[in-house]
C-alpha cells in the first residue's frame, strides 16, 4: 500500500515539475482527466489570499465536442457556433475547460504534493514547487470551493507547509446569518492556539458607475471605487473608520456622451480619422456637424478677416468671439443627461489656424474639401487679402507659411498627395495640445516642464496623436474627480502628476486603473450611507513565513468562478423604501504543518 502511494505521488509530482521548468507549457494532463495549469496572471485566488506569485491550479478535464459533430448527431438547425453556448466553459470548438473536482480527489492530490515537499520523505522529495490549488465542487456540508497548499521555508530548506481551505455560501440579505467577529477569532484560536492576534479589515465601495435617474438606468464608461484598509476591527460589516488607509481606483473609457468633454472627444475622433488617412491612405469621414460646407465656412472666415483688415480693427479677440458665437449646436443625440458640472476648454487666444481647424473639423466630408479650403486660405494670404494672426510658436505648416508672409517670404505649398491631410492634422494637433495644456496650467495642476513630453513635435504625427489622446484621457479623469467627487486641489495636484508620469513610459490604455491616495473624510458623504461592494476581516497571528490567517469575506458577486450558485444574482431587492444587498460569504482558513 505504501509503495503504491509513493508511486502515485511521484507520477503526479512529475507532472507538476514539468510545469515549473523554464519555457514549459502552461498546461499538462494527468491521468487523462486531471488538468493542471500554470496560472501567471489574473489568478482568481488573489482576492482571497496574500501574495501574487504564479500558482498551479488543478481541476477536472472537460472535453467539449466540436460544434459540427454535435450538429450532425443532434440534427440541430442552429449554426455551428451557437451549439457551444457553454456559459463560460469554452468559446472555441474543441477547446477544454477545467471543472471542479470532488473533495476526495482534491485532498488526494494535495496529499501527494505535501509528501513531495516533506524532507523526511526522500523517496518522493523534489525541489520546492509553486503553490498548488485544487478547484472543489462545493458538494460537502461546508461548501468547500478551493483547497490549497504552499511551502514554508527556513533559509534554503522547506520547513513546513501551509494548507488552505476556502468555503463559500449562497448570497443572502440576512446579515444576522454571518459569522460574528468573536466566532471568527475563536475559530482561529482553536486552530493555532496563538498567544496574540491582530485583526485587519477592508472594504470596497462603488462611488461612481451606473446611475438611476428618474427610474432610468444611465450606464457610465467610468468606474471609481474606494478601497479602505484598517486595523482593530470591531465587528463584522464595520464601517471603515476615519483612520483607515483609503485609495481610489479610477478607470475610464473616453467617449461618454454624458461627459462635458464629449464635444472635445469628437474633435479628437476627427483628429484620429486624419491620422488613419495618413497611415492607410483611406479615411472614413464622419458626418459633418455643421450643415454648411467646409468651403463656404472658410470663405466666410476669409471675408470676415478681409473686412476687419479694411476697417483696421484688431481681430484676435473678434475671432475668439466669433468662434464662440458660431459654434454649432450639438446634435440632439449628443444632448443626453449631463451628470457633471459644465467644464469648458474654450481659450480666448485662438489664432487663425485654430479657428480654421474648428470650422473645417465640423464640416469637412472629403479630401477635396480640405484642398479647397487650404487653397483659398493660401491664395488670400499670398495676395495680401488677409493678414491673419497666428501664434509665434505655431508648429503647424500653415501657421509657418502665414508667419513667413509677415516678411514677404512665403514658400510655395504643393497641395497634392497626402500633404493637405498632413497640414490639417498638424493644425488640429497644435490647437488641441494648447487646449489641454491651457486647462492644466490655468488650474495650476502642473508645469510646462512636466508637459514637455506631451508638447514635443520632434516625434512623428502618429505618436503626437497618441500623446494628445493620453492628455484627453487624463483630462476626462480629472473632470470626474473635480466635478462629481468635488476633490480638493491638494488631492488633484499629486494625482495628476502621477498620471502624467505614468503615461510618459506606458502605452495608451483605457483599462488601466489609476490610483489616488485619499483621506476617508474627503469622500465620507459618498460611502457612509451605502452598502459596500465587498467587505472582509482577517484574524492574524505568527510572523514571517509562519504567519497564519483566518478571514471572512462578503461580496455582492461570488468570489468563486467555477461553481454555480442558485441564489438570485440581482444585487439588490426592494425592502420597503430601502434596497438591501444580498452578499455571498466566503471563509478562508489556514493550517500550518511543520516538517522540522
Amino acid at each position: 500500500m505504501g509503495s503504491k502511494i509513493i508511486s502515485d505521488a511521484n507520477r503526479f509530482v512529475d507532472s507538476l515539475k514539468r510545469l515549473c521548468q523554464e519555457n514549459a507549457a502552461d498546461e499538462v494532463i494527468y491521468e487523462d482527466n486531471i488538468q493542471i495549469s500554470l496560472v501567471k496572471q489574473k489568478v482568481p485566488l488573489h482576492k482571497l489570499i496574500c501574495g501574487n506569485l504564479p500558482v498551479l491550479v488543478v481541476g477536472k478535464k472537460l472535453y467539449l465536442e466540436k460544434a459540427e459533430e454535435r450538429a450532425e448527431d443532434e440534427d440541430d438547425s442552429l449554426p455551428a457556433e451557437d451549439t457551444l453556448n457553454d456559459e463560460g466553459v469554452g468559446e472555441q470548438q474543441g477547446v477544454s475547460a477545467p471543472q471542479p473536482l470532488t473533495l476526495t480527489t482534491a485532498r488526494q492530490l494535495l496529499s501527494w504534493y505535501t509528501l513531495s515537499q516533506n524532507p523526511n520523505m526522500p523517496t518522493v522529495l523534489c525541489p520546492p514547487l509553486l503553490p498548488l490549488w485544487a478547484r472543489c465542487d462545493m458538494s460537502d456540508a461546508l461548501g468547500t470551493t478551493w483547497l490549497g497548499a504552499e511551502t514554508v521555508s527556513a533559509g534554503n530548506k522547506v520547513s513546513g507547509i501551509k494548507l488552505y481551505t476556502i468555503c463559500s455560501k449562497e448570497a443572502t440579505e440576512d446579515k444576522s446569518s454571518f459569522i460574528s467577529l468573536d466566532a471568527l477569532m475563536e475559530l482561529h484560536q482553536k486552530r493555532h492556539h496563538a498567544s496574540a492576534v491582530e485583526t485587519k479589515g477592508y472594504a470596497r465601495y462603488n462611488l461612481f458607475g451606473s446611475l438611476v435617474v428618474e427610474n432610468t438606468v444611465i450606464e457610465s464608461q467610468c468606474s471609481i471605487t474606494a478601497v479602505f484598509k484598517w486595523s482593530n476591527v470591531e465587528k463584522i460589516f464595520q464601517m471603515p473608520p476615519q483612520s483607515s488607509e483609503a485609495v481610489l481606483d479610477i478607470k475610464l473609457a473616453i467617449g461618454d456622451m454624458k461627459s462635458p468633454l464629449y464635444e472635445t472627444y469628437k474633435e479628437l475622433e476627427f483628429l484620429e480619422t486624419l491620422a488613419q488617412g495618413l497611415r492607410t491612405g483611406e479615411a472614413e469621414w464622419p458626418d459633418p456637424t455643421d450643415p454648411r460646407s467646409a468651403v463656404d465656412l472658410t470663405k466666410a472666415l476669409v471675408e470676415e478677416l478681409e473686412s476687419i483688415g479694411k476697417t483696421g480693427q484688431g481681430q484676435a479677440g473678434k475671432g475668439a468671439e466669433t468662434q464662440r458665437e458660431e459654434k454649432p449646436d450639438a446634435p440632439a443625440a449628443d444632448k443626453g443627461i449631463n451628470i457633471y458640472s459644465s467644464v469648458g476648454l474654450d481659450r480666448g487666444d485662438l489664432d487663425f489656424t485654430d479657428q480654421l481647424w474648428v470650422k473645417m473639423r465640423s464640416s469637412v466630408s472629403s479630401y477635396q474639401d480640405i484642398i479647397g479650403c487650404l487653397k483659398m486660405v493660401i491664395s488670400a494670404v499670398r495676395h495680401g487679402q488677409i493678414k491673419p494672426w497666428v501664434h509665434r510658436n505655431s508648429s503647424n505648416s500653415l501657421g509657418r507659411v502665414i508667419l513667413q508672409s509677415y516678411k514677404q517670404k512665403m514658400e510655395a505649398v504643393c497641395l497634392s498627395g497626402l500633404t493637405p491631410v498632413h497640414m490639417l492634422l498638424e493644425m488640429g494637433l497644435d490647437k488641441m495640445r494648447k487646449d489641454y495644456i491651457n486647462y492644466l496650467i490655468g488650474r495650476e495642476l502642473t508645469t510646462l516642464n512636466n508637459l514637455s513630453y506631451y508638447m514635443s513635435t520632434d516625434v512623428d504625427l502618429q505618436e503626437q496623436v497618441t500623446r494628445v489622446k493620453k492628455l484627453h484621457h487624463l483630462l476626462e479623469i480629472l473632470v470626474i474627480c473635480s466635478t462629481f467627487l468635488s476633490l480638493p486641489y491638494e488631492c488633484l495636484f499629486p494625482f495628476i502628476q502621477s498620471c502624467l508620469e505614468y503615461y510618459i513610459t506606458s502605452p495608451y490604455d483605457e483599462e488601466h486603473v489609476f490610483q489616488m491616495q485619499i483621506r476617508p473624510v474627503v469622500i465620507s458623504n459618498f460611502y457612509q450611507k451605502e452598502e459596500p461592494m465587498s467587505w472582509g476581516a482577517e484574524v492574524i497571528s505568527g510572523q514571517g513565513s509562519r504567519e497564519v490567517r483566518t478571514s471572512f469575506h462578503l461580496s455582492d458577486q461570488p468570489l468563486v468562478d467555477h461553481v454555480t450558485f442558485s441564489s438570485d444574482l440581482n444585487k439588490t431587492t426592494a425592502n420597503e423604501d430601502k434596497e438591501e444587498t444580498a452578499f455571498f460569504s466566503t471563509l478562508v482558513t489556514h493550517s500550518l504543518i511543520n516538517f522540522i
